[in-house]
């Protein structure tokens, strides 16, 4: 069996994979984008874009009718939603 044949089917799995990967890259840029824009430094609204990525893989998945990736992409916008809502909160 093939060890990508994960990604060629629905499942949760990639549902995860994908939901933390494209957030996290977004994150980072952002991030870059935030020290080098000075007027950007304080605008937390960027880091809810990062979330709202998901957004377009879940309708993706839905769209390609992969139910179980969406759970999947899914449940990665909670954990990321909450792991922006602990950093929002406990920054400062």
């Amino acid at each position: 069996m093939n060890g990508l044949s994960i990604f060629k089917k629905d499942s949760v799995w990639l549902g995860l994979v994908a939901g933390l990967f494209f957030p996290a890259v977004a994150f980072f840029v952002v991030e870059i984008i935030k020290r080098n824009v000075i007027f950007l430094q304080k605008d937390d609204l960027l880091y809810i874009g990062c979330v709202a990525i998901n957004m377009l893989l879940l309708k993706y998945a839905y769209k390609k009718d992969m139910e179980l990736t969406a759970k999947g992409i899914i449940s990665a916008t909670f954990v990321c939603a909450f792991i922006f809502f602990y950093y929002k909160f406990n920054k400062g």
